[in-house]
């Protein structure tokens, strides 16, 4: 495990973000007794422990085998014309979305989604359907024996945030990151400040392939209070 210093966030050197591997984590694991064990002897009191939000999603059973969803036609149409690292290029993971929000809703939000590229707009297909799409991962890139499983958004991510924190006498956050520089944390212990995880997060430093390392340490190397931590 090498040390990534953060930098390129804007946030004071002295920031370190320490990725931890851990066994590959299974439906119904203890998270806490998961994370305890990959970090003893790393993280401190007073640390952030970041948690790759689909290894509690897991952890809760939440996530489908591809193979049990039947794609409508609209998905398997929309699907073909989304861009290839867009989770809905796969009509699975569309087709859920289909089945949250509503065919008609899709329809409207890729209509639109098209007007808006005519106007020299970007994105407006996921801004209208928000977290009807966050909170699904494709199964691209996930590790055995879940390369097929769509895996949708943690159940409760405060309250697991919080109740892990208790648990392990450290700060954690659930946080979605990815290569594209990209990252939301989507439930914290108390006191975290969001926007600081997040922007630490930017270079996404546990990685988006098969290095199983689903949570990271960040800790605070510098002078004065940790940047993470709101007073």
């Amino acid at each position: 495990m090498i040390p990534v210093a953060i930098r390129e966030s804007g946030l004071p050197e002295g920031l370190v973000a320490i990725p931890v591997r851990t066994r590959l984590i299974a439906p119904g694991d203890d998270l806490a007794a998961v994370v305890r064990d990959a970090v003893r002897g790393i993280a401190r009191p007073g640390d952030v422990v970041a948690i790759a939000e689909t290894a509690v999603a897991i952890a809760q059973s939440r996530f489908i085998p591809a193979e049990m969803i039947r794609p409508s036609r609209l998905a398997l149409t929309l699907s073909r014309r989304a861009g290839a690292l867009a989770t809905v290029n796969q009509p699975e993971s569309l087709q859920l979305v289909i089945d949250q929000v509503g065919a008609r809703t899709v329809v409207w939000a890729a209509l639109a989604h098209v007007v808006g590229r005519l106007r020299g707009k970007r994105g407006v297909f996921y801004e209208i359907l928000g977290e009807a799409i966050a909170a699904i991962d494709g199964y691209t890139g996930t590790l055995p024996p879940y390369e097929r499983a769509i895996v949708l958004g943690p159940a409760e991510p405060d309250r697991v945030a919080t109740g892990l924190s208790d648990a392990l006498g450290v700060h954690v956050a659930i946080v979605d990151a990815n290569d594209l520089r990209r990252a939301k944390t989507l439930g914290a212990s108390p006191h975290l400040d969001r926007g600081a995880v997040e922007r630490a997060l930017l270079g996404n430093p546990a990685g988006n392939g098969d290095e199983q390392t689903p949570l990271v340490v960040l800790t605070w190397r510098g002078a004065g209070p940790n940047p993470l931590v709101s007073p």
